[in-house]
C-alpha cells in the first residue's frame, strides 16, 4: 500500500511540473510577461555622464623604439708592446687632443740601439757617397758602388726598424676625446693588448635602435627623431637619422637605423638606455579621442559611443597617442560621439543622459539652425 502512495505522489509531482512547462508563458512567476519587471527598467533613471565630439586633425605619425647610447668614437687605450710603464701623461676624466702622448714605456735599450742604428747608417751613406764622387776618375769600380749602395739601404732599413720598435713604446690619443678611468699604475708591466684606459669623443651620440619593416618606407635620411633617458625623463634630445641599415633581418622583420644627437653639454653618456620617437610622416586627417574615453579589458581598448540616449560598448584599435588625446585607426566614424566620464558603470546599451553643455547631440549629429 505503501508503495501504491508513493507512486501517486510522484505521478502528481510529474505532472505539475508538465504544465507548469506547457504553460510558462502565462505564468509570470516562472517565464510570463514581466509587466512589473518592465515597469521597474524603465523607471531606472539614465546615468548622467558627459561626452565629447571626435576630433579630426593632422598628426605627426612616430614610431617609438630603445636604444642605446654611444660615443661618435670609442676606443679602449692598449699597449702594443711589452714594457714597463715610465711616465704616465694623464689624468682621469682629461680631456685630450689627437696626437698627445698618454703613457711612455721604458725603451732604453730601443733608444740605444736606434743609436747604433743610426750612427752604422750614417757611415754607410758616406762611403757610399765617397765612392759615388770617385766612380767618375775610375778610381771605385761600378760593381764597389753598387755594393755600398746596397749597404747603405740595409742600414736605413734596420734603422727604420728599430725606430717603429720604439714608437710602439709611446701611446698617443688617436683623436679628441674624453678619457676614462686609469687601468695599470705607473711601473706595472704591460703587454700587447693590455688595456690601459678608454677614450670617447661623446661630443656627438650615436643612437641605434630598430623599427618595423612595415614603417621602412617613410624612413629617410634626415628624419627628426625626439629621445630621453631614463636618469633624466624630464629632458628631450633631438637629433636627425643620418644611416639606415642596407638590409632588414629576416627573423624580427625589423631594420636598424642610426641617429645622432647633439651632446655638447656632455648630459649623455655612452652606455645609457634611450627611448627614441621617429617620425615617419603625418596623417591629414586622424580621427582622435580623449584619452579618458578609453577603457581597456582584455588587452583590448574599448569606448562608448552614445547615440540617441543610448551607450554602446565598441572596440577600437589605438594608433598615435598626443598629450590627452589617442589617435582610433579603426572602429569609430567621423561623426561619433563618445563617453569620457561613468565608463565604470556603463554597460551595453546603458540609458544615459549627457550634463556637459557645448556638445554635439547624442546622435551625433550637428543641431539644425533655426529658420526663424
Amino acid at each position: 500500500m505503501k508503495v501504491w502512495g508513493q507512486l501517486i505522489v510522484a505521478g502528481v509531482i510529474v505532472a505539475g511540473a508538465a504544465g507548469a512547462y506547457i504553460y510558462r508563458d502565462s505564468l509570470p512567476f516562472i517565464g510570463g510577461t514581466p509587466t512589473t519587471g518592465a515597469r521597474q527598467t524603465a523607471s531606472v533613471p539614465a546615468l548622467p555622464i558627459e561626452i565629447a565630439p571626435i576630433k579630426r586633425m593632422e598628426i605627426t605619425h612616430t614610431v617609438e623604439a630603445v636604444g642605446t647610447a654611444q660615443a661618435n668614437e670609442a676606443v679602449a687605450i692598449t699597449a702594443k708592446a711589452t714594457g714597463m710603464i715610465e711616465r704616465l701623461n694623464f689624468q682621469e676624466g682629461q680631456v685630450v687632443k689627437a696626437g698627445v702622448v698618454l703613457v711612455e714605456l721604458e725603451a732604453a735599450e730601443s733608444n740605444a740601439n736606434i743609436g747604433a742604428l743610426r750612427a752604422a747608417r750614417d757611415g754607410a751613406r758616406m762611403a757610399y757617397d765617397r765612392a759615388k764622387q770617385l766612380i767618375e776618375s775610375k778610381v771605385v769600380a761600378q760593381a764597389r758602388l753598387d755594393e755600398l749602395s746596397k749597404t747603405y739601404e740595409a742600414a736605413e732599413a734596420r734603422l727604420r726598424a728599430e725606430q717603429a720598435k720604439f714608437s710602439d713604446s709611446v701611446i698617443r690619443a688617436p683623436f679628441t676625446g674624453k678619457l676614462g678611468l686609469r687601468k695599470v699604475s705607473l711601473g706595472a708591466l704591460v703587454r700587447p693588448g693590455d688595456v690601459i684606459t678608454t677614450l670617447d669623443d661623446a661630443t656627438v651620440i650615436k643612437l641605434e635602435f630598430e623599427i618595423p619593416e612595415t614603417v621602412l618606407g617613410g624612413v629617410t635620411i634626415g628624419n627628426t627623431v625626439s629621445a630621453r633617458a631614463t636618469s633624466m625623463p624630464t629632458r628631450k634630445f633631438e637629433g636627425i637619422v643620418t644611416t639606415i641599415d642596407s638590409r632588414v633581418d629576416p627573423t624580427t622583420r625589423a631594420v636598424r637605423v642610426r641617429a645622432q644627437i647633439p651632446n655638447s653639454d656632455d648630459a649623455l653618456k655612452p652606455g645609457m638606455f634611450m627611448t627614441v620617437a621617429l617620425s615617419v610622416g603625418k596623417v591629414p586627417d586622424a580621427i582622435m579621442v580623449p584619452e579618458e574615453s578609453l577603457l581597456a579589458q582584455g588587452g583590448e581598448q574599448f569606448v562608448f559611443v552614445i547615440s540617441d540616449g543610448k551607450a554602446t560598448r565598441t572596440r577600437v584599435t589605438i594608433g598615435q597617442r598626443l598629450p590627452g588625446l589617442a589617435q582610433i585607426t579603426n572602429g569609430l566614424r567621423p561623426e561619433d560621439v563618445v563617453a569620457i566620464t561613468g565608463l565604470q558603470q556603463l554597460r551595453d546599451g546603458s540609458r544615459v543622459r549627457p550634463t556637459n553643455t557645448g556638445t554635439p547631440p547624442v546622435s551625433g549629429t550637428l543641431p539644425q539652425k533655426s529658420s526663424s
